[in-house]
């Protein structure tokens, strides 16, 4: 021990050869070992071990050394064979006793070993407080941390040589050197198994250079271990590279003036030679070369060497050989050998000398000297003059004699010593990076792991077990602290397995000496335990199980129960034989499945198992349960107490394991527990109250300012840690507040209720979030719970707890609204009403503390109204929802939050308020008021598409009055947003153009229809925006202007209805501020939904042309007073009488809306002709054309007509009113230019002039041709007369002329009413028609009369000047 303490750093080499032939030999021996050897050994490596400094030392000068033997692993691993004992069935000349006494001693050395490292570690690291290194100290009264002085009283080692030649070396390079001697010696392994792939490996891995020379060394100087038999296989292969290492191997050799016996007595000490015939000849083929290379007068050929080298070995094996029987002479030697020296005979004498060479002198490798152990031993210690160190071993040698084999011994370890002294003295390391703790317990881990394990499962001694288990303590606290995850997690769940408490009924002390072990480790360690707090809470859950189980109380009744601790502590408890028997609990199916025990990681404690349990196993338990009453309440809550003290990732940590343990508990099928969510909830409470207190301001104006501030700092850590705790625990309020245990999730509900409640008891300041995420658990399960209890107890408790804390509350608001939110689509009505009972009370009293926290906030209310609008069990509270944004829109313009600018209001510079034309949304983003409104506005916007007719017609209504009643508010910029966002795109699908289809509708974007009710009162809704902010709304008349003209475009009566009295409304309002072209393109926009329509009209018409419609059944000769009563519905197939009663409906559609166009372009004309200029009375003028056109167009398709005629009596319904169509749309047009003609004094007259007599001439020729049935349409006058012939007129043209008469006269009287110049100008052109006319037999005196007029007043004056 003195050497180790004093001399270490100057005895590295000796130390390094001494202590495994010494030490190690001995601790190795397990079978036949001398007791009081090995006894002198082990406590020879206790009091090692309880030195830390020199346990380092070995380590990393040794084990971490290439050049170096692994003492640290040979010793830990030689004390696990000893701890293990000899093998089964193995022979042993140890007694029970002396066996036992080994394990124990073993074990204890680990002990000291780990514990050494831990101090070391602690002194490094300078951790832990003063009780956890006093509860170190306390285990072994008579150890301490420091390095050992010698008996004596001398100094230490680095107090004698001051200037010793040490180096102090860093962990990194300490890595390098062990992880490059792991390799190596892997390398090495592997050579032994198979020498070939070994090579492979270590030139691969850069251990060996690629040459052969490199290898050839690396096998001759075999400092690594390599086995000598695999050195000679490996050199007797004949693959190519192999041979080259065996060649260059025997070419290092020097042969020099050697004899032949020593030669190859010197080359074979270094390997075996192989079995195999043919590698030995390899081998001493080359060997023969080289020694007659060295000595070329020797022999006369490498032959004679060659075959004389064979003869050396055979006769070598002959000799000493204890199954060879006949052995061979001198003079059978001779014989063998003769001529072999090219024919000739080697020297009888050399032969001779050769012989008794061999046979007195076996021919051996070094490691097959047969001397025995302790006379290699003593050599070594006459050798180096330490005989005083056998006294520790007791092999003083009673005789010593000089065996030539002990002095060949003894030779060859001093040339390993003078070999040593020609290099590089030995540097001896020290270190003080505790990382080098890493390497050394991955060394050691494993072996003390099985050791502690072994040793206490199959003993029951208390000193034995409890060496155990400080042992684990220690192991523990070292990989804990060093973070190695694997280590720590295998010993922690080594020590938890031990306590049995999964298995109750076969626990003995030693188990409940683990349990205080277990809360031990979670006391001193937990700032480094991790993941592995599970296994410790889950040993402390049980044990709670187990006391609950044997007070007798129902597990059933600890669901909703929390117990008192104090109250706890200062009762005594009945024992648990008392409190089972008296309380009948024997057969409580908790208690049965606990007696039956399960497996270690089974969730539920036997709640799998199956099987009787017996009296005695049940007397057993109750036993056991007495053992247990050594742990009381008091030292499990230690646990939960000590964790304030944990640091910020070990208090995450720990909650995470918790939860994992509480989960477990409260999902167990037979007895669901809440001690882990009890525990859970308290610790939660404390670092609340601990974060309320942050939040708080702390002035600083006195001298204590200093030590206030680091209480603030130590607050902020608190408050970031508790927002890391939080994600760890709402997910486990989620987790089991969706739990199919209606009782669980009940008082796991309650619980976050009052953890919310102290919480919201302190405001929280601007800008957190932590309300918010606090309530979120709510939230998520109000969202996914099935259960209608629960979701109805959220409801419940976010409404008492926003009502009680409404001044308070913040960010919270947001979960809030997302629990209301979730409840407005519940499918139970009560749920539903309640929370709408809580957002009304809100939304009434409490509004200003929504609108005070920030946008998202009023955001999430607005959400949370427009979800009540969808409620399918009240219709009163959709309609109320919407009531309250109206109310939300006032509140708004109360509280100031106005989205207003300073520019003039005056219309002015349209150009600046169309570059300011954004997204909604963007503005929003830079605006904060603006970010009010939003939300509100586009809430309603979305509504007005609702599939429900009341919530759309209510939505409508209430967006547009909040925009006219609140618009004086809204910036330029802001309106044209709200006009681009929310308004413009309540239209884009109110009223399409395309019908193409029978069953075609107006859909919204969204697929639902918009009522005509509604699309009417949000035509007019438009319009009365754009007249009111016209000076804002400016740039967005093409967008109002292209909206009415989507209605004037429907083929619909009623859109188009809805359209022409908004157009006629916009421009009899603002038609003196339009500019020309304002106007032109309102003008343009009514002239294309005129024109527009008409190529889909008309292709619908094409559609009965392949319709074929049945003649009348009773004929006539007169087609003229045909009739077509005789038809029936069955005279048309179904599909025809479809497309027929489609093609009649949207005929009267397009005529009414055509003559409601027409009839608006009047009504705009009329109204507005003073700001009307040329460009846009001619748009006008295109109109009346176009539409007249139209009507001409329909009148002229005879065919058609009459197929009309017939469908229309055979569905039993009115025919179209093309005729009225016609003469209304000419006498419109007439009429416009008339009045033209007559009051506009801008307009060309003559021009107008030409259009007029141009419609007098068609409307002539319409009349015309219904009063000769072969006179053509536009008939041009002709030159050769035609003989007309007088026929009576038929009924049918009777009723035309009579329908056409009014126009006739009409035109007649335009035409009279002309100027003289005009007439004489124009007259010719229609003079034929008027002639034409006079020779027609009419049904009304009223034509006779015009034309008389006409004739009088501009025809006779033309003829008689």
């Amino acid at each position: 021990m003195s050497l180790l303490t004093k001399y270490r750093t100057g005895l590295k080499d000796e130390i390094g050869i001494f202590f495994p032939m010494l030490i190690l030999r001995v601790l190795e021996n397990v079978l036949q070992p001398s007791f009081v050897q090995k006894m002198t050994v082990l406590n020879l490596l206790e009091k090692i071990a309880a030195d830390s400094q020199i346990i380092i030392d070995i380590f990393v000068n040794y084990d971490c050394d290439v050049d170096s033997p692994n003492i640290f692993e040979r010793i830990v691993n030689g004390l696990l064979k000893t701890a293990l004992g000899p093998p089964p069935a193995s022979t042993t000349t140890l007694s029970a006793v002396q066996d036992i006494t080994f394990r124990h001693e073993s074990v204890n050395c680990l002990v000291s070993i780990i514990k050494s490292m831990g101090a070391w570690m602690d002194q490094k690291l300078t951790i832990g407080d003063s009780d956890l290194r006093k509860s170190f100290k306390s285990d072994t009264a008579a150890e301490g941390h420091s390095t050992l002085t010698a008996e004596d009283g001398t100094v230490s080692d680095c107090e004698l040589q001051p200037e010793m030649n040490s180096e102090l070396s860093n962990a990194a390079t300490l890595e390098q050197r062990r992880a490059y001697k792991i390799e190596l010696q892997k390398g090495v392994s592997l050579f032994n198994r198979k020498p070939s792939k070994g090579i492979e490996f270590l030139i691969n891995t850069k251990k060996v250079g690629n040459s052969p020379e490199e290898v050839a060394a690396f096998l001759k100087s075999n400092t690594t271990g390599l086995n000598e038999a695999m050195i000679g296989d490996y050199l007797g292969e004949r693959e190519d590279f192999a041979l080259k290492v065996m060649h260059a191997y025997v070419d290092s050799f020097d042969f020099k003036s050697m004899d032949f016996g020593e030669a190859i007595r010197f080359f074979l000490q270094g390997f075996r030679l192989p079995g195999e015939a043919q590698k030995i000849d390899r081998i001493m083929e080359k060997f023969a070369e080289r020694y007659c290379k060295c000595n070329p007068n020797s022999f006369t050929s490498a032959d004679t060497a060659y075959v004389l080298a064979y003869s050396v070995i055979m006769l070598n094996t002959d000799a000493h050989n204890s199954m060879v029987k006949d052995k061979m002479n001198k003079s059978d030697f001779i014989r063998n050998n003769r001529g072999i020296d090219d024919g000739k005979d080697l020297p009888e004498e050399y032969l001779g000398a050769l012989y008794d060479q061999i046979v007195n002198n076996e021919i051996k490798m070094n490691a097959d000297s047969s001397v025995p152990q302790s006379m290699q031993a003593n050599s070594l210690n006459k050798l180096l003059g330490l005989d005083g160190i056998l006294n520790l071993v007791t092999w003083k040698q009673t005789e010593e004699k000089a065996l030539g084999a002990n002095g060949l011994l003894i030779r060859q370890i001093q040339e390993q010593f003078k070999a040593k002294s020609g290099k590089s003295e030995s540097v001896y390391h020290s270190v003080s990076d505790v990382a080098i703790l890493r390497f050394m317990v991955e060394v050691c881990w494993g072996p003390m792991l099985a050791a502690f394990s072994v040793t206490l499962d199959q003993s029951d001694d208390r000193i034995a077990t409890t060496q155990c288990l400080q042992g684990f303590r220690h192991a523990v606290h070292v990989t804990a602290v060093m973070g190695m995850q694997t280590q720590r997690d295998a010993f922690v769940t080594s020590t938890a397995k031990f306590t049995f408490l999964h298995c109750a009924a076969d626990m003995k002390q030693k188990n409940v000496d683990a349990v205080k072990a277990i809360i031990s480790i979670a006391i001193e360690d937990g700032n480094h335990l991790q993941e592995s707090w599970e296994h410790i809470l889950t040993c402390l859950s049980r044990i709670e199980h187990l006391q609950l189980l044997g007070e007798g109380s129902s597990t059933e009744t600890s669901i909703l129960s929390v117990p008192n601790t104090e109250i706890d502590e200062k009762v005594p408890k009945p024992s648990g034989i008392q409190s089972l028997k008296k309380k009948g609990s024997l057969q409580n199916p908790a208690v049965m499945a606990v007696v039956r025990g399960g497996s270690y990681d089974s969730a539920a404690v036997g709640a799998n198992s199956s099987g009787l349990v017996t009296p005695e196993q049940i007397n057993q338990f109750i036993a056991n349960l007495n053992l247990l009453e050594q742990i009381g309440s008091s030292e499990l809550n230690h646990v939960f107490v000590h964790s304030q003290r944990l640091n910020s990732e070990a208090i995450v940590a720990f909650v995470k394991a918790l939860c994992k343990v509480s989960i477990a508990e409260l999902q167990s099928p037979t007895d669901p527990r809440v001690f882990s969510l009890t525990k859970l909830v308290e610790i939660a409470d404390e670092i609340a109250l601990a974060l309320s207190i942050s939040l708080l301001y702390v002035p600083m104006e006195n001298a204590y300012s200093r030590i206030l501030c680091c209480r603030h700092y130590n607050m902020n850590r608190i408050r970031l840690v508790w927002f890391r705790i939080w994600n760890v625990l709402s997910d486990f309020f989620v987790s089991v507040g969706l739990s199919e245990n209606l009782s669980v999730a009940i008082f796991v509900m309650d619980s976050l209720r009052q953890l919310a409640m102290k919480f919201l008891e302190r405001e929280e300041l601007a800008n957190y979030n932590f309300q918010n995420e606090f309530l979120r658990p709510f939230v998520i399960v109000m969202q996914k719970s099935n259960s209608i209890e629960i979701r109805e107890l959220i409801v419940r408790y976010v409404s008492q707890m926003v009502l009680s804390r409404v001044s308070n509350v913040k960010s919270g608001w947001k979960s809030v609204f997302m629990v209301f939110t979730a409840a407005a689509v519940d499918e139970r009505k009560n749920i539903v009403l309640l929370a709408f009972g809580t957002m009304e009370k809100i939304v009434r009293e409490y509004f200003p503390h929504i609108s005070e926290t920030d946008a998202s906030t009023f955001s999430d209310c607005v959400r949370c109204l427009i979800k009540f609008t969808n409620s399918k069990f009240d219709s009163d509270i959709s309609l109320n929802a919407i009531g309250f944004l109206r109310f939300c829109a006032i509140k708004l313009a109360e509280g100031g939050l106005v989205c207003a600018d300073n520019s003039p209001d005056d219309g002015s510079s349209v150009s600046a308020v169309t570059k300011n034309d954004r997204d909604l949304q963007s503005f929003a983003d830079s605006d904060d008021h603006a970010s009010y409104w939003v939300p509100l506005l586009a809430g309603l916007s979305e509504l007005t598409s609702d599939s429900k007719l009341a919530i759309r017609k209510s939505s409508t209504e209430v967006l547009f009055n909040v925009l006219k009643g609140h618009g004086h508010l809204f910036s330029r910029a802001f309106w044209i947003g709200v006009f681009s966002s929310v308004v413009l795109p309540l239209f884009s699908g109110a009223s399409p153009v395309k019908q193409d289809s029978p069953t075609a509708k107006s859909p919204r974007p969204d697929g639902s229809t918009w009522d005509p009710e509604i699309s009417a009162a949000a035509a007019q809704s438009l319009v009365d925006l754009v007249i009111r902010f016209f000076n804002v709304l400016r740039p967005q008349l093409p967008n109002v202007v292209s909206i009415l003209a989507g209605y004037l475009k429907s083929t619909k009566q009623g859109p188009a209805s809805t359209g022409v009295s908004a157009t006629y409304r916009l421009t009899g309002e603002l038609g003196s501020r339009f500019s020309k072209d304002e106007w032109q393109e309102i003008l343009l926009a009514i002239k294309e939904a005129a024109t527009s329509t008409l190529p889909g009209f008309m292709k619908i018409l094409r559609s009965m042309d392949d319709i074929k419609v049945p003649e009348n059944s009773r004929s006539s000769t007169n087609t003229e007073t045909s009739s077509d009563h005789g038809l029936t519905k069955d005279d048309l197939e179904e599909d025809n009488l479809q497309t027929s009663a489609y093609v009649v409906s949207k005929m009267k559609s397009f005529i009414a809306v055509q003559l409601l166009i027409m009839q608006v372009i009047t009504d705009i004309y009329k109204a507005n002709l003073q700001f009307l200029v040329a460009s846009n009375i001619n748009i006008i003028v295109e109109i009346f054309s176009s539409i007249t056109s139209h009507a001409q167009q329909l009148n002229s398709e005879t065919v058609l007509q009459k197929k009309i005629k017939k469908v229309c009596s055979i569905l039993e319904t009115s025919e179209p009113p093309m005729v009225h169509f016609e003469n209304e749309a000419y006498q419109n047009y007439l009429n416009f230019l008339q009045d033209l003609i007559k009051n506009n004094s801008s307009a060309p007259k003559e021009m107008n002039l030409r259009s007029l007599v141009a419609v007098c001439e068609k409307i002539l020729l319409i009349y015309l041709s219904c009063t000769d049935y072969n006179y053509a349409r536009q008939q041009k006058p002709v030159e050769i007369p035609v003989t007309h012939w007088i026929l009576p007129l038929g009924i049918a043209k009777k009723e035309k002329m009579a329908a056409r008469t009014p126009l006739l006269v009409s035109a007649l009287k335009a035409l009279n009413c002309l100027e003289k110049d005009s007439c004489r100008k124009y007259i010719a052109d229609i003079f034929h028609l008027l002639v034409d006319l006079v020779r027609s037999d009419h049904s009304s005196n009223e034509v006779q009369h015009a034309l008389s007029n006409i004739f009088q007043a501009c025809i006779g004056p033309i003829i008689m000047p």
